[in-house]
């Protein structure tokens, strides 16, 4: 029984593990978008305050932000991971019948 505890306790460490790397992630990803997006807008405003181009960059690059953001946060918990393993087990039959 010690033996399936220990096993159960370094399964669960190596997925919280993982889930606290994306979130690192996704906080460097936020970092950097918010400097790189004040530079590109001191630029924008010092080169040609006439058109806003910063916000082209800005909107596109903040889609990807919020589809990260989506990944790391939102689409987690009981009913995705079931979700996922369903589709795994999908994906190893199909497999295993082209065998």
């Amino acid at each position: 029984m010690d033996d399936d505890q220990s096993l159960e306790i370094r399964q669960a460490y190596a997925r919280a593990e993982k889930v606290v790397a994306e979130k690192i992630g996704f906080l460097r990803h936020l970092m950097i978008y918010v400097l790189v997006n004040v530079l590109l807008f001191a630029i924008n405003m010092v080169t040609s305050s006439g058109f806003l181009w910063f916000l082209l960059p800005l909107g596109g690059w903040g889609v990807v932000l919020l589809a990260h953001f989506l990944s790391v946060f939102v689409l987690r918990g009981a009913r995705f991971e079931r979700w996922r393993r369903r589709e795994i087990e999908k994906e190893v039959d199909k497999l295993r019948r082209k065998d």
